[in-house]
């Protein structure tokens, strides 16, 4: 008796094949978020195709030296048949290609399927003003604001992501393998939902969930010392506080490489800006105790000082010599 199997739907596969294609080194924008999303849902054979295909890409860039034998003997045994019996009906370059694609496929089948199970490992890191997307071999999918490091161990019993800097999870649901997230001011246990996690300096663990739940259990507390976090929830500081859907979308405005203030004082706006594109801005105290609310384009950094002055027109903003913006009162020498 032949074991269950679903049917194969080539469209699917074909979707797949596009999405995995888009999320290896590209951000995608919000409108292909919300369509894979319910791609993803429509079917728990997309997330596996999704999983399959992004796998495929890697162990296909280690069998490069394989595919290159195959493809200098195909083309000898090409040469053979086109000398012994000529066909012109035969395009020879497409032939080849598919003779290609077949063995590339079999190679992959081979790697997916015969294998013994084993963990899968995965480092990214990203620099200033530099935002990326990435699909694990599960199906999570990961977005990385600027200047953040992350790195997955996928295992047979639980899955593991270490992390410096924001990131939004969509995890896929796998109740037998619980997905941690590990910072330096704790960890962050789920099985399968989406949430974002940001540590850094003014908050060693930030975690906002926007679907499902999870569990925060801060660096150095006792076990009993885990904190539950539902839909709408942030952890941070030590408290949990239930976000309106305002602060929820404030706190995910760099997704779309924005950011949103309320009422902040101009220095921690400018050092903002400053430290997602790497760049010195000095802003005298006067002038930094100045408030400032709105929502603005973080990569932009040129327009955003250029428009500053007329959003606050008590502040002047120059350069020295060195290149460095200085923001000041315009009555201050």
């Amino acid at each position: 008796m032949k074991p269950h199997s679903e049917k194969f739907d080539p469209a699917a596969d074909e979707q797949a094949a596009l999405w995995a294609a888009k999320l290896d080194g590209s951000v995608l924008t919000a409108d292909e978020r919300t369509a894979l999303d319910a791609w993803l849902e429509a079917a728990p054979s997309h997330r596996i195709a999704l999983a399959a295909y992004c796998q495929f890409s890697a162990d296909l860039e280690q069998q490069l030296p394989l595919l290159a034998g195959i493809q200098g003997s195909t083309a000898e045994t090409n040469r053979e048949l086109t000398t012994a019996r000529p066909r012109p009906w035969l395009s020879r370059p497409l032939w080849v290609g598919a003779m290609l694609t077949a063995a590339a496929a079999a190679v992959a089948v081979t790697l997916w399927v015969g294998r013994a199970p084993r963990a899968e490992t995965l480092s990214v890191a990203t620099a200033s003003a530099e935002r990326h997307s990435v699909a694990l071999a599960d199906g999570t999918r990961v977005e990385l604001n600027a200047h953040t490091q992350l790195s997955a161990t996928l295992g047979r019993d639980e899955r593991r992501v270490r992390l410096s800097g924001q990131a939004f999870f969509a995890v896929a649901k796998d109740p037998s393998r619980p997905f941690f997230v590990e910072t330096t001011g704790g960890t962050v246990r789920v099985t399968g939902t989406q949430f974002d996690v940001r540590t850094d300096a003014a908050a060693p663990l930030q975690v906002t969930v926007l679907e499902g739940s999870v569990q925060v259990q801060p660096a150095g507390a006792a076990p009993d010392a885990t904190r539950a976090l539902k839909a709408g929830d942030q952890y941070r500081l030590g408290e949990v506080h239930a976000l309106g859907a305002n602060e929820i979308d404030a706190v995910l405005a760099w997704r779309n490489g924005e950011i949103v203030f309320n009422r902040a004082p101009l220095r921690d706006v400018l050092a903002a800006f400053a430290k997602h594109h790497d760049r010195a801005i000095a802003v005298s105290p006067a002038a930094g105790e100045l408030k400032l609310g709105g929502r603005f384009n973080l990569d932009d950094l040129p327009k955003f000082l250029e428009l500053l002055p007329q959003a606050v027109p008590q502040i002047i903003v120059k350069r020295d010599a060195h290149g460095t913006v200085q923001v000041s009162l315009r009555d201050e020498r």
